[in-house]
């Protein structure tokens, strides 16, 4: 499903990553971990081609994406992955429901579709009684599954979440925590998560550990 070769970023004088080899399959539910600054959010910044490394390339089955730019880049990022952040990054002025809109308009998507995709993800998730609702008016936990809806919306094959869980409780963690295997079980994306949390990465099919740039296990 997604495999990389070689990948290497640096900042600077910094190497952060150094030369990144990894296999993920479809409908895997992966987690990098490893210690702060070690590159865990780098490397999956570069496998959802938010970044570019300086060498080395990002295969989605079988197709060299590293190789894209510009809109043919942009165009492939909306339709086959999905981004879940720590701070949600919902826009506060708009509402639960127009939230998780915001990526099939961008994917041209019409009003109507777009709205009853977004609200049907929102039920699956819910959130039915809180679509007009504003990100202040919601919980954190309330927030973080609005940004799945979101991720969710265009029907991506990957999700890609950095530190999802870091900034909730301990009840909506373990709620989110069982969420992502109920998406992979009920819609068969491939998910990666970046994370400190001990609990999620052991409930994963797999765990990688960076160290000094490197994929350790």
């Amino acid at each position: 499903m997604i495999s990389t070769t070689g990948i290497t970023k640096s900042f600077g004088e910094l190497k952060v990553l150094k030369g990144i080899d990894l296999e993920i399959r479809e409908k895997e539910v992966v987690s990098i971990v490893g210690a702060s600054g070690a590159g865990k959010t780098t490397l999956l910044q570069i496998i959802g081609t938010l970044d570019r490394p300086d060498s080395g390339s990002i295969y989605y089955n079988g197709s060299d994406i590293s190789r894209l730019k510009g809109k043919s880049l942009a165009s492939f990022r909306n339709n086959n992955i999905g981004f879940v952040f720590q701070f949600h990054q919902l826009l506060p002025e708009f509402t639960a429901l127009e939230n998780v809109c915001i990526p099939a308009y961008i994917a041209g998507k019409g009003k109507a579709e777009a709205e009853s995709k977004a609200a049907e993800l929102l039920g699956f998730l819910g959130l039915t009684d809180r679509l007009e609702h504003k990100p202040s008016e919601l919980s954190g936990g309330e927030q973080q599954r609005v940004a799945v809806a979101r991720a969710l919306v265009n029907s991506p094959s990957v999700i890609l979440a950095d530190e999802p869980s870091g900034n909730l409780d301990s009840e909506n963690k373990n709620e989110l925590h069982k969420l992502f295997f109920k998406l992979r079980d009920s819609f068969g994306q491939t998910i990666v998560i970046v994370t400190h949390d001990r609990q999620l990465a052991e409930m994963s099919d797999r765990i990688l550990q960076i160290k000094d740039g490197l994929i350790i296990n």
